[in-house]
């Protein structure tokens, strides 16, 4: 690997353990920006290009409808034995599906999102 590579690989991973941290924080972009002496332009920036990078490693091109916005699905689980709490599965544009049990808790769903980089849920 090249140096610029290499430097290029701590970069990525320096900004999605941010991102994610943002996500977790439960402040504005705005506020955790501030917080920790970045420029939210570039915060948003590595947001975007993060995305773009994942979805390009699943094989999938950016998601564009009108907008850059993925569309996401929702439907009720509901067909488990009684004794399992119901909740909600959330279908994601790419197909990927995500369910979520009744009482999650919410940082950890925070961090799941971010991971998938849903950031606008």
């Amino acid at each position: 690997m090249s140096s610029s590579a290499g430097r290029s690989v701590e970069k990525e991973r320096y900004w999605t353990k941010l991102i994610g941290e943002a996500a977790r924080s439960g402040l504005s972009i705005r506020e955790f920006c501030r917080q920790h002496k970045l420029k939210e332009s570039q915060f948003h920036w590595w947001q975007r290009t993060l995305k773009r990078r994942r979805e390009e490693r699943a094989g999938h091109g950016p998601k564009r409808n009108g907008g850059s916005q993925d569309v996401a699905s929702f439907a009720l689980v509901s067909d488990g034995p009684p004794d399992v709490e119901a909740g909600i599965e959330l279908v994601l544009g790419d197909g990927r599906r995500l369910r979520i049990g009744r009482g999650v808790d919410e940082s950890t769903l925070r961090t799941v999102l971010a991971a998938l980089g849903s950031a606008a849920c």
